[in-house]
């Protein structure tokens, strides 16, 4: 929680610095702003290759880039009959090593339409 933290003041001051006009931005918030987290790499490798015809996936680190909440949009021709308890069912089975580690999670889960 301590990089929650430290991440959040990173992000507070940097939009400070832009509301000031200044160009200087923190290299902790660029690098939240422009790439993903290890966490949100190493989720979406796993789900990748739990559902390899996942048309889309998108993994996002929404505790401020420390890990500890994720929300992941995935949509997959794997969920094809099921109800959506039992898509999130799947995914949370697929992150159950990873889930240990988080605070919370929200899963948000499509079939496609095509």
């Amino acid at each position: 929680m301590l990089a929650c933290k430290k991440s959040l003041a990173a992000m507070t001051a940097a939009a400070r610095v832009l509301r000031s006009s200044q160009v200087l931005v923190p290299a902790q918030v660029r690098r939240c702003l422009s790439t993903q987290t290890d966490g949100e790499v190493r989720i979406a490798k796993i789900l990748k290759e739990k559902f390899p015809s996942a048309s889309s996936l998108k993994v996002v680190d929404i505790s401020g880039g420390c890990g500890a909440m994720y929300e992941i949009h995935i949509e997959s021709s794997e969920f094809q009959g099921k109800r959506t308890i039992q898509q999130h069912q799947l995914v949370n089975k697929a992150l159950k090593d990873e889930i240990q580690g988080m605070h919370g999670l929200r899963i948000f889960t499509e079939v496609p339409k095509h």
